[in-house]
Order: C-alpha cells, then sequence, then structure tokens
C-alpha cells in the first residue's frame, strides 16, 4: 500500500489549500468533482485502490478546492475563477514545470479552462464524467439546490443519482462524504457558481492530447455531452465506459484505470508521455475514409476554414469509430482520411456507415472502404498488404458510399442486417490481383 502525504499551500487572495501526493515519477494533478476530502476518501477501500493504480508510476497530486475537505471553508469567492487560484496555487507550491491533468466532473470545466490558458504546462488533458456546461433546466437546478440546502448528508434518497445501481454501503458511504466534505451551504454555493458556466467556446482552443472518457449510461452527466466535447477539443480521444455511476471507483473500475494509464502511457514498460494502444494483430477488419476531392474543396473553402472543419469530422469520426469498437489509429492522419481496425467485420461496417452519415453532414462527403487480412501492429501503427487494399477499396467508392471486399462480405452477410450490391472485380493500383467488391446498402 502506498502511503499519503497531506501537505498545505496558501492561494493569491490568502486562503489554505490542502493537497496530498502518493507515489513518485511524472507529475499528475487531478482536479476533483464537486465534492472531495482528502483524508475521508482514503479511508475507504475502493477509493485508495482507484487513486493508487492511477499513481503507479508517477507523482498523483490531488487537492480540496476552497470550501471542502481540508481545506478552508470560510470562504466568499468560490468562482470558477478563484477555484483556478487553488490550481495555481499547488502548481506553485510543487515546482510545476509540466505535468499531466485529470479534470473529474465539475472539476474538467476547470481543467479546460486551465489546459486551453497554460499549453506550455500542461503535456496531457484527461476529462473523465465531464460535461462543458450544467446539463439541467433552471427549475431543475432551483429545487436541487433547495434540497442541498435542507438535505444535506441526510441520506436523502434524491442523492442516490449519482449511484443509481450502487449498494447500500456505498450510499452510505456517499452520505458520509457529503458530512465529511463541506456544509449544505457551501455545497449549494458551489454550484451556484458553476451553473452559469459554459467552456463550450474555448475547447477548440485546447492543444494538448485530450482523452474524454465518459460512462454510456451516467445519469447525471450525459454521454452526448462527452461526444460533443470529444468532437470539438482538436484530435481529442473519446474513449465510451459501460456502467452509469457518477463516481471512477465504483462500478468497472478497472476499464476506467485502463483507459486513463494507457492514454497517459503509463502501462509498464512504456515512457511517460506515449500513448498506448493495444492494436490487433494477425485476421483484422480495416476501415479507411478519406474526403473526397479534399483539393477542390480547399479551393473553394480556403485553406484555414477547410482545414477547421476538417478536424472537426475526424474528431468525430474517431469517436464514432471508438463508439462501434474499433480502434483509430491516433496520430496517423492519410491525406485528409482516417484508418481504423475492428476485430468485428460487423462493427467496421456499422461503424462505416456511421461514419459516412457524418461526413455528409459536415458537408464533407467521404469515400469509405472495408477490407480484412492479417496485419502486422508496430508502435502504434498497423502495416501490410490488408491496409493498402482497404485504401484503394475506398478509393473506388463514390462520396459516402461503403465498399466492401469479398473478404468482409463472407465475413459478415449473416450478422450486418445489410444487403451487398455486387459491384465486380477491380484493378486496384499496386495490386497484383483483381480484387472483388461490394457495395454495402443499408436495410
Amino acid at each position: 500500500m502506498m502511503e499519503q502525504h497531506i501537505r498545505f499551500c496558501t492561494t493569491s487572495d490568502g486562503l489554505r489549500i490542502a493537497y496530498a501526493t502518493v507515489g513518485e515519477g511524472p507529475p499528475l494533478v487531478v482536479i476533483s468533482g464537486w465534492l472531495s476530502h482528502l483524508q475521508f476518501e482514503w479511508t475507504s477501500a475502493d477509493v485508495r485502490a482507484f487513486w493508487e493504480s492511477l499513481a503507479h508510476g508517477r507523482l498523483l497530486i490531488r487537492y480540496d478546492k476552497r470550501g471542502t475537505g481540508l481545506s478552508d471553508w470560510e470562504v466568499e469567492d468560490v468562482s470558477l475563477e478563484a477555484r483556478l487560484r487553488d490550481l495555481d496555487a499547488i502548481v506553485d507550491a510543487m515546482g510545476l514545470e509540466r505535468f499531466e491533468l485529470l479534470g473529474i466532473s465539475e472539476g474538467g470545466m476547470l481543467a479546460i479552462i486551465y489546459a486551453a490558458r497554460h499549453p506550455e504546462k500542461v503535456d496531457r488533458l484527461v476529462l473523465y464524467g465531464a460535461y462543458p456546461r450544467v446539463p439541467f433546466a433552471e427549475g431543475v437546478v432551483k429545487a436541487f439546490l433547495t434540497m442541498v440546502r435542507a438535505q444535506w448528508g441526510m441520506g436523502s434518497a434524491a442523492f442516490a443519482a449519482f449511484i443509481p445501481s450502487g449498494d447500500p454501503d456505498q450510499v452510505a458511504w456517499f452520505t458520509e462524504l457529503q458530512r465529511t466534505a463541506t456544509s449544505g451551504d457551501n455545497a449549494a454555493r458551489l454550484l451556484e457558481a458553476t451553473v452559469p458556466a459554459d467552456v463550450t467556446a474555448i475547447l477548440r482552443d485546447i492543444s494538448v492530447p485530450t482523452l474524454v472518457a465518459h460512462r454510456r449510461a451516467d445519469s447525471i452527466h450525459p454521454f452526448d455531452l462527452a461526444r460533443e466535447m470529444a468532437a470539438l477539443i482538436p484530435n481529442a480521444r473519446l474513449e465510451p465506459l459501460d456502467g452509469n455511476i457518477y463516481w471512477p471507483w465504483w462500478g468497472d473500475t478497472a476499464a476506467v484505470v485502463r483507459a486513463i494509464r494507457g492514454f497517459l502511457g503509463t502501462e509498464q514498460g512504456t515512457p511517460s508521455g506515449v500513448a498506448v494502444t493495444h492494436l490487433p494483430s494477425g485476421m483484422t477488419a480495416i476501415l479507411f475514409a478519406d474526403i473526397v476531392d479534399s483539393t477542390a474543396l480547399t479551393e473553394r473553402l480556403g485553406d484555414t476554414a477547410f482545414r477547421a472543419r476538417a478536424r472537426d469530422l475526424d474528431a468525430s469520426l474517431r469517436a464514432i469509430i471508438r463508439d462501434h469498437s474499433g480502434t483509430p489509429i491516433e496520430g496517423k492522419l492519410l491525406g485528409d482520411g482516417v484508418l481504423a481496425v475492428f476485430t468485428s467485420a460487423r462493427q467496421a461496417i456499422e461503424a462505416a456507415l456511421a461514419c459516412g452519415r457524418a461526413g455528409d453532414d459536415g458537408g464533407l462527403p467521404l469515400h469509405l472502404g472495408i477490407h480484412a487480412g492479417d496485419v502486422i501492429e508496430e508502435d502504434g501503427n498497423v502495416f501490410g498488404g490488408a491496409v493498402n487494399i482497404a485504401a484503394r477499396i475506398a478509393g473506388e467508392s463514390a462520396p459516402g458510399e461503403v465498399l466492401v471486399s469479398d473478404t468482409v462480405r463472407s465475413l459478415a452477410r449473416t450478422s450486418a442486417g445489410v444487403s451487398f450490391e455486387d459491384r465486380g472485380d477491380h484493378e486496384l493500383k499496386g495490386i497484383a490481383e483483381p480484387v472483388h467488391v461490394y457495395e454495402v446498402r443499408q436495410e
């Protein structure tokens, strides 16, 4: 078991902020969600195991924001700008020049602002269960704030929305966290200061590698908000996770840890700062998507406008691919296209159809092709003749059309819920023998 060390620092406006460190290595700073208490959380076996899993191979730095936990509770200003002063104080106290940043839930807003303002300090950004704006109507927010002030720490069933599939022990722990972490009035004030905020406009300003990890059935923060953020942050990676529990240390915690550690490059033997992508090798379905006539589009739209739209589409395609259990090749843009691999031909076809719709909706129609064959995985990339064939098949397709090889049709014809129209043999550049292709038709 790892030992946690708690220290204190002072913000520029004179508040005492508590922070804790555990582990050794490159620094990872965590901005918690609505509530935290460094000491109380460490007494929970589940919570402690989660933080220790992230601390292996790095220095994990957590802190209690103003008004919560071991930090000063008596505070007037709890605005987002004020809470950013808490983070500034931690960075200064630790003497951090560069670090990775993890924003959880409400802390995601602060992480987004900080990463956009300080790309020179943030190596990588992770957003878990985060949102760019509070997704509730004004009436719902007012009713919830009234309940927070009146029933804080009393075990109200209304708070069960944070752990809808949780057991009684987890509900009891969350109730105790409320009483320990802050007062009902402070909890309500923190929410009131967050409700008007909307960081959507600055998502495009984030230039650091970003992971957006979110549970699909999160009942507090809809998954659609995660998809939106991943689409707007340039080259962000969306990691859909199963489950509906708000807290990352309950439910399928292992999946959360794998997603974060893989993105940060903390798998054993992997240098810090290098993203780890576990790609399939051997027989694999390969999807290639390429923007139709990008040269003409650039001439018509102008280089800046075209690149902006292409970046947005690239983010959307990668999100779609991951939603269908595929793996886009990170950092591997082939011209204006995206390369992805799947372990299922059916999922590759479903992803290709969804990508085609996204391209049409974005005004950037796509060539789409799928082939299946052996690939070689090396350094986060895939190679082999099958990859070249997938790209050549895509080049034969009409705008928005999905073409597949006979191999893919054979693998998916009884499971994909689509029909295949025979398009005959095609002579493909650089391929010795003709390849028989089919057009995928949505039923």
